[in-house]
């Protein structure tokens, strides 16, 4: 077995899930190794926890990134890795799939944590699910132990500059007949709500869009990004599907989450369950959403948010 090895579609998903990686390889007593598209990232995955980073050989022109599944499957039959994580973005969790079926293994996808069982090297790996009821345990026989890891999920490994470790070139005579014929870019409509410290989230009790001005002016004053729940997205289509959260929509974790007119849902709740602070706002003091709020207002929104508005308004002198 030759430790631990992660790939994930960009810089910021390795970064985190060096965390979990290395104080797996410590407990396991193996190498922790990381693969990089672009060698000068070496450097910072090393002083990030990485002992050796791979560097992948550069894709030819057209070439999607799905293309390294022949490579890396090829590197993992040499090298028989015992755990392989990777990140799970859409592209990170088809690339696993089908690693998973070319080295014959098992493949736990949308992880939110990772343990060893019993103190051996046994990978049990967590997952949610009916909606965020329930935590499943997987344990996987073959070899490599291959696990999707959602995220967010884990903080990005701590940094130590002096860390030393090894850079190898990977080269591979595998490639793919699949090439990108054409690009479009996708317009998003503000910022990623993943990224945001304060998310201001709307449900179906915002009755109207025209109460989106003040859901708006709200977000303005606390300094936010607005998000919704599924049905406001595609049913109403007051905002694109790209801030919706749930189960099946984005998942965050902010510092702040403020939910109005949000019944509170176990799919939408399982897409916000690790935000620091939940703040509600619903008519119904029965709603499910009070179950998951640190704080709540049982009042209608249209009367609850203009004095958030004047109230926090002062208070933050916006």
């Amino acid at each position: 077995m030759d430790g631990i090895w992660i790939f994930a579609e960009r810089q910021e998903q390795t970064l985190e899930l060096l965390n979990p990686g290395r104080s797996l390889a410590d407990m396991m007593g193996v190498k922790l190794a990381a693969f990089a598209a672009d060698g000068g990232l070496a450097p910072e995955y090393i002083a990030h926890g990485a002992d050796e980073v791979f560097v992948l050989p550069p894709l030819l022109p057209g070439q999607p990134l799905e293309s390294y599944v022949a490579v890396l499957a090829d590197e993992a039959r040499k090298r028989t890795p015992g755990v392989f994580l990777i990140g799970a973005t859409p592209r990170g969790k088809e690339i696993a799939a089908r690693l998973a079926a070319r080295l014959n293994t098992g493949l736990c996808s949308g992880c939110t944590g990772l343990h060893l069982r019993d103190g051996s090297n046994v990978l049990e790996m967590e997952r949610l699910m009916f909606g965020g009821k329930a935590v499943q345990k997987v344990l996987c026989s073959a070899r490599p132990q291959m696990a999707t890891v959602l995220p967010g999920t884990f903080e990005p490994a701590v940094c130590l500059p002096d860390r030393k470790g090894v850079v190898v070139e990977v080269h591979s005579a595998s490639s793919s007949e699949v090439r990108i014929v054409s690009r479009s870019a996708r317009h998003r409509e503000g910022a990623d709500v993943t990224e945001a410290k304060i998310i201001v989230c709307v449900g179906r009790g915002v009755e109207s869009e025209e109460h989106m001005e003040r859901v708006r002016e709200l977000a303005r004053v606390v300094g936010g990004e607005i998000a919704c729940t599924r049905p406001i997205a595609e049913e109403c289509q007051w905002l694109p599907e790209e801030v919706y959260l749930g189960i099946s929509g984005k998942r965050v974790k902010p510092d702040l989450y403020i939910g109005l007119g949000v019944s509170g849902q176990i799919q939408h709740v399982a897409g916000i369950r690790e935000s620091k602070v939940i703040f509600a706002v619903n008519r119904d003091e029965n709603a499910p959403i009070f179950d998951a709020a640190d704080y709540g207002i049982v009042g209608d929104m249209c009367r609850v948010v203009p004095l958030l508005i004047d109230e926090l308004g002062r208070l933050l002198k916006v």
